[in-house]
C-alpha cells in the first residue's frame, strides 16, 4: 500500500497547500502554522466536509495553538526544533493508527466552538501529547499561562483561563475565583471560613478559596 505524505512549511509554495491535498490526497500532512496565505489551521479547517481527510501533523516555533489544534484532530503537534526521533515517533505514530472516518473528522471539525472540551495537548519534557479532561483536577491562571495540574503533574499552556472557562463542561468545572478553576470531581470538600467564604479543600491537599459571589452561590445551592 502506496504512503503519500504532504509537507507544507512556510514557502511560498506552501500557500498551495490545500488545492494540493484535494488534488494528491494524501495520506499524511505535515503543515506549518505560520504560512503566507492560508494558515495551517485554516487549511485543516477548510477541509471540513471533504470525502479525503488526511492525518495531520502540525509543526510549528509556538505552543499556543495546541488547543485548538488537537480540537482539529490533529494527529500531533511538533515544536520546532524538534528531533530526528521525535519526528518519526510522530510519523509513526500517525501511519500506525487507523484513520479516522470521514464522518467522525467533519463532525469533529463541524462541532460549535462552544462546545465542551473533551481533550487537549500539554507538554511535558520537551514533547506534546494529549490530555483527557477528565483527568484534569484543577486550573489556575499563571500570568500569561494557565497551569493545568493532572495527576501531581503541573502543565504550563499559553491560553488564558477565561478560553477553558467557555469550552469546560459546566456541570463538573466551578470557576471558584477570577484565578482557579476546579473539577468537582477532585474535590473532597467545601467549608465556610472565618470570613464565610468556602474553602475548597482538593483531594491534593490544595486549597482554594472561593470568591464571596460563589459562596453566596454554593451556599444558596446547598439548601
Amino acid at each position: 500500500m502506496t504512503t503519500t505524505v504532504l509537507i507544507a512549511e512556510d514557502e511560498p509554495l506552501a500557500a498551495e497547500a490545500l488545492a494540493q491535498i484535494r488534488t494528491l490526497r494524501p495520506t499524511l500532512v505535515l503543515t506549518d502554522i505560520q504560512m503566507p496565505g492560508l494558515t495551517g489551521l485554516q487549511v485543516v479547517q477548510a477541509l471540513q466536509g471533504d470525502a479525503h481527510q488526511p492525518r495531520i501533523i502540525f509543526t510549528t516555533a509556538y505552543d499556543q495553538h495546541a488547543l485548538t489544534a488537537f480540537e482539529l484532530h490533529a494527529v500531533d503537534y511538533l515544536l520546532k526544533p524538534f528531533s530526528r526521533e521525535r519526528f518519526d515517533e510522530a510519523v509513526a505514530h500517525a501511519l500506525r493508527d487507523a484513520a479516522p472516518s470521514n464522518a467522525e473528522v467533519a463532525q469533529a471539525l463541524g462541532a460549535p466552538h462552544d462546545a465542551p472540551l473533551t481533550r487537549l495537548l500539554v507538554r511535558d519534557q520537551g514533547k506534546i501529547f494529549p490530555l483527557h479532561v477528565d483527568a484534569i483536577e484543577h486550573l489556575r491562571s499563571d500570568t500569561k499561562y494557565t497551569a493545568i495540574v493532572s495527576k501531581g503533574k503541573t502543565f504550563l499552556v499559553r491560553v488564558p483561563i477565561a478560553s477553558f472557562e467557555q469550552r469546560l463542561d459546566s456541570s463538573r468545572f466551578l470557576k471558584v475565583n477570577r484565578a482557579c478553576i476546579v473539577n468537582l470531581d477532585f474535590v473532597d470538600s467545601m467549608a465556610p471560613d472565618e470570613s464565610s467564604q468556602f474553602v475548597v479543600q482538593m483531594r491534593d491537599g490544595t486549597r482554594v478559596t472561593a470568591s464571596r459571589e460563589v459562596s453566596r452561590q454554593l451556599r444558596a445551592d446547598s439548601l
